[in-house]
């Protein structure tokens, strides 16, 4: 039993957890301390919310969309919304530490959370009209990561946020093109930009993956963290993203189907390249490694697809794009957020078992999605199951997770990455 001390006051004594209780920060200031813990629950409840009410409320037909097509403000939402915010949540956590400076904290996170969430409540509607006010907040949240990882390069002298800063002015600009086209009312030219967003999204998963993948592996072979007995291949680094850029360039070139298929083909196989770098032995099989490596599968085989039928084969593209983004980076976004979640609340591997049923759900729910691609399936029962079971997926990481993330007693805790 702790001890009480005494009250100053002279009423009497006041236990220990009371002071403490007391003294604790309020919970809105706990939860913007630090990027991970705004942005990843609002990642986690978009994309648990706003895939299940397009279905189940709406079956794709927004209530405001009367030029674009729902598909396209589906894609564009899932892409800036909830990968979106995994994004702001990873990168301003990240470059802090990478950098060794103090982290954006308070007015200037909830800033951006305004910005960001503006735009979203634009996207659940799918409101036309309001196309222009929701590209200038998402545009706007974006250019805030431009400039804000520019001065800290500037300010430390340092080279090392320079990938990323390029491939999110990528990310800005083919916004920009999508907003313009979805202000037009081209629904098809909106489509075309926004895919090469996602192809952008992509390369910054590439970039993201090969940071991560390193002193994961090394805490999965030694817990104790004095050694680092993996050491990836120096080639694998950029070798998915260099691909990603070329497949891009070849799309903005106007390049055929077949030369762009190649491209896309040679892409996916450097994403499934990296697979070997979760061949460590038996802790392979560690929910840990297999969160970081199954991204990869997904993504390098969803390009496959993609290239595939650029060659001519006979498959639809949207299954390709399902399962590049909606695998690849959904499946990127759960592995981020529930590592970097842990190790920044100062906790370590393994990963908690309720990550490993989020996994499972979601992948379930990408194959649920693709049974119509292969007429396995009726469309709106494949699509209600797949936002069921996908919002599912995030519901149990939330609920897991939203107590570390908001807890006061772990302000300041930092175990790696």
């Amino acid at each position: 039993m702790t001890p009480p001390i005494p009250n100053l006051s002279g009423t009497g004594f006041v236990p220990v957890e009371v002071i403490k209780a007391q003294m604790r920060p309020p919970r809105h200031r706990v939860i913007s301390d630090e990027g991970f813990r705004l942005f990843f629950p609002l990642a986690a409840l978009h994309a648990a919310l706003w895939p299940f009410l397009w279905v189940a409320l709406q079956d794709y037909a927004l209530l405001g969309a009367t030029e674009i097509a729902p598909t396209v403000w589906h894609m564009h939402e899932m892409l800036f919304g909830a990968f979106g915010a995994a994004l702001i949540g990873f990168l301003t956590t990240a470059w802090p530490e990478w950098t060794d400076t103090a982290p954006l904290r308070g007015r200037a996170l909830w800033g951006l959370a305004g910005l960001w969430g503006g735009a979203r409540i634009i996207g659940l509607l799918g409101l036309d009209a309001l196309t222009p006010f929701a590209a200038l907040c998402d545009l706007g949240w974006i250019a805030a990561l431009v400039v804000y990882g520019l001065r800290l390069s500037w300010r430390q002298r340092s080279d090392t946020l320079l990938a990323f800063l390029a491939w999110l002015s990528a990310f800005a600009a083919f916004e920009a093109v999508t907003r313009a086209q979805m202000t037009l009312g081209d629904s098809f030219a909106a489509t075309e930009a926004v895919k090469t967003a996602g192809l952008v999204f992509l390369g910054l998963l590439g970039l993201a993956l090969s940071r991560i993948t390193v002193p994961v592996s090394n805490l999965v072979l030694d817990p104790s963290g004095a050694t680092s007995p993996y050491r990836p291949h120096p080639g694998r680094l950029n070798l998915a993203s260099g691909l990603v850029a070329l497949v891009i360039a070849a799309r903005i070139a106007g390049a055929s189907e077949a030369v762009t298929g190649w491209l896309l083909i040679a892409a996916g196989a450097a994403f499934l390249d990296r697979l070997a770098e979760g061949f460590i032995g038996r802790a392979a099989l560690r929910a840990e490694i297999v969160a970081l490596m199954l991204p990869s599968a997904l993504a390098g085989a969803g390009l496959i697809w993609l290239g595939a039928v650029g060659l001519g084969a006979d498959l639809s593209t949207a299954g390709g794009w399902h399962l590049a983004l909606m695998g690849g980076l959904g499946l990127a976004v759960l592995a981020v957020m529930s590592i970097s979640g842990l190790f920044h609340t100062g906790h370590s591997l393994p990963l908690p078992g309720a990550v490993r049923g989020t996994l499972t759900l979601l992948l379930a729910s990408v194959v649920l999605r693709l049974a119509p691609e292969t007429d396995l399936l009726d469309p709106f029962h494949a699509h209600l199951a797949a936002s069921v079971i996908w919002a599912a997926g995030f519901a149990v990481w939330l609920w897991r997770y939203l107590p570390l993330l908001a807890n006061p007693e772990t302000l300041g805790d930092h175990d790696g990455c």
